[in-house]
């Protein structure tokens, strides 16, 4: 990846930097052959949260053979491709997330001939299908945590999880300090198979997000022996990939001491914790997986992705994940946390592609997802953005503005980018869901509506001016999982195929421009030098891509009108908070 630097009115940005390595001169994958027929470098996937998608059944939860039912909207939008949040059996105390049978498909959602007929569907779409896999805890209700209380304390059972003895003059006291992610202790204590007490006086076991989600013990060999055997159930039934849960997970230090950062808030989400995440013998784990996948492609020439949550703190800790024979790629969250500003936004991105793309893979960019604040929320709260509505639910401010040119900034990048369901329709955050109907667990741990995700997992709009606006085929008395507000109306999927200025044509409009230029996906990005709010940079030999991220309009970084833009944009202006592609080589160059 060369990049070279000029700009934003700095002399020291105007010196070019040093070429940084890119994949043509990184090491080779441990894929076989032509990069280019590596689908996932530059892939657009759709991330698709199964239970608000569309229901068939009129129980109000979306299920898979909604998913088959949009699959045509999904290709007409133009992705590659769909992530499936988790499917399987589950109590769903955290919607999924909590897996009590890794080989099947919860009857809410369907069953495994549903999930087939999906795959095939995809398939015959060209579109690929990558399944969320869940490997650092399971369900409380899983047949092994189950065995494990059963059998009681140094029981071959017990050992394929972190149980433990209590501190203290009865053991009343958790093992050690460390606080879960979802609020409160990362202990819970068991009331032994026996035990004459009403009370829990038992050994505690280790959960880093939820009680009802025991975390796995990946130092037995039991586990990793059971994931590779999940792995081929699922890729034998023609599955492209895996979304991997808490990549930076699954082992702890083997004495599970005190974290030298504790949380003393019980609504702290402990994420720093050392001792918990990225500890070194995970990598083991991803080369296992990578060489069952390069296994599979062997057979038949197709890739299986493996794209992991990789919550670490910074690139170049992250690059060690995609070095070449571990995972294919990991979720850059830095983007997505990144606050409006073009210092911020230029910062990240630059470290992306000097740290991860030197390692021979590609930035994987996400600016959402399931667990975030939705676009046009976050960036209407930024400063300068106006939050003054937010809370009536539309929007407000410039959110909507800044939200349409980060998506066309993020598909002009190098790399693969996944979009979460509902940003293609501008969907804002429902900040306002009455406390009654929350079911997320932080805020059932916490007491806190701080960081809770409902919000952003409202079942979508695809027709008509009230709700449940065609999420479900059921009767008039059949309500969405969540309430969806009124306001949904303004953003129905058939408005916005409807109106050519919708966030659902950017979206379409950018992928089609991505998928047939060839400056765009896989290549070289180079800064321009440019006025001080503005971001911009050269792909390839001649696209232009900048970023207004001010209030007030500046002149154009290329003559005539843009391919693309994210709002007006008149021949030889950029206005505030929108984003445009030219093609034209600029003599800066």
């Amino acid at each position: 990846m060369l990049i070279a630097t000029a700009g934003n009115g700095s002399s020291a940005d105007s010196t070019p930097s040093p070429s940084l390595p890119g994949p043509a001169s990184a090491a080779p994958s441990a894929d076989s052959g032509d990069t280019a027929r590596h689908w996932w470098r530059d892939a657009v996937i759709y991330q698709v949260y199964v239970r608000s998608f569309l229901d068939t059944t009129g129980d109000g939860i979306g299920d898979l053979a909604g998913v088959r039912t949009g699959l045509p909207y999904l290709k007409k939008l133009g992705v590659d491709g769909i992530w499936l949040s988790p499917c399987y059996p589950s109590p769903q105390h955290d919607h999924g997330y909590d897996v009590a049978d890794y080989r099947d498909v919860d009857p809410v959602y369907g069953d495994l001939a549903e999930f087939d007929r999906l795959v095939a569907d995809a398939h015959r779409l060209g579109l690929k299908v990558l399944l969320d896999i869940v490997p650092n805890h399971c369900s409380s209700e899983h047949p092994w945590f189950r065995a494990a209380l059963a059998d009681g304390p140094g029981s071959p059972a017990r050992s394929l999880f972190h149980f433990a003895d209590g501190r203290g003059v009865d053991g009343e006291l958790p093992p050690n300090n460390w606080r879960a992610m979802f609020g409160g202790p990362a202990w819970s204590r068991v009331k032994e198979a026996g035990s004459a007490s009403e009370a829990p006086t038992g050994q505690w076991y280790l959960h880093m997000f939820t009680p009802e989600q025991p975390d796995l013990n990946w130092r037995n060999p039991a586990v990793a022996a059971d994931f590779e055997d999940v792995l081929r159930f699922w890729l034998d039934r023609g599955v492209d990939g895996f979304r991997i849960d808490v990549a930076a997970g699954l082992f702890k230090h083997p004495e599970l001491p005190d974290s030298p950062d504790p949380a003393a808030d019980e609504r702290t989400r402990d994420s720093v914790n050392p001792l918990a995440w990225n500890q070194p013998e995970v990598h083991q784990v991803w080369r296992d997986w990578r060489a069952l996948c390069e296994e599979y492609t062997a057979r038949d020439g197709r890739d299986r992705l493996l794209v992991g949550e990789v919550s670490v703190r910074t690139p170049s800790e992250q690059a060690a994940y995609v070095r070449p024979d571990e995972l294919h790629q990991a979720f850059f969250f830095h983007l997505l946390t990144a606050r409006w500003d073009v210092d911020t936004f230029r910062r990240v991105i630059t470290e992306a592609l000097t740290d991860i793309a030197g390692t021979g893979s590609t930035v994987t960019w996400v600016l959402n997802n399931h667990d975030q604040v939705r676009t046009v929320t976050r960036y209407a709260t930024e400063p300068g953005g106006g939050v003054e509505g937010i809370a009536a639910g539309p929007g407000g401010g410039l959110g909507p503005a800044r939200a349409r040119a980060a998506a066309l900034l993020m598909l002009a990048l190098p790399g693969a980018a996944y979009v979460y369901q509902g940003e293609e329709l501008g969907l804002p955050e429902v900040v306002d869901l009455p406390d009654e109907v929350l079911t997320d667990p932080i805020y059932h741990r916490t007491g806190s509506r701080q960081h809770i995700r409902d919000g952003c997992r409202v079942p979508l709009p695809w027709s008509g001016h009230a709700s449940p606006f065609g999420f479900t085929s059921g009767t008039d008395a059949a309500r969405p999982w969540l309430p969806q507000p009124a306001w949904f109306a303004e953003h129905a999927t058939d408005r916005a195929l409807a109106d050519t200025r919708s966030f659902w044509h950017l979206y379409r409009e950018g992928l089609q421009l991505r998928r047939s230029l060839p400056q765009l996906g896989e290549g070289t990005l180079r800064w321009l030098d440019s006025p001080s709010q503005v971001l911009a940079f050269v792909r390839g030999d001649g696209l232009v891509c900048a970023v207004n991220f001010g209030t007030e309009p500046v002149s154009a970084p290329a003559p005539g009108l843009p391919l693309l833009a994210s709002g007006d944009c008149p021949a030889g202006t950029l206005p505030g908070s929108t984003a445009a592609w030219w093609m034209h080589a600029p003599e800066a160059q």
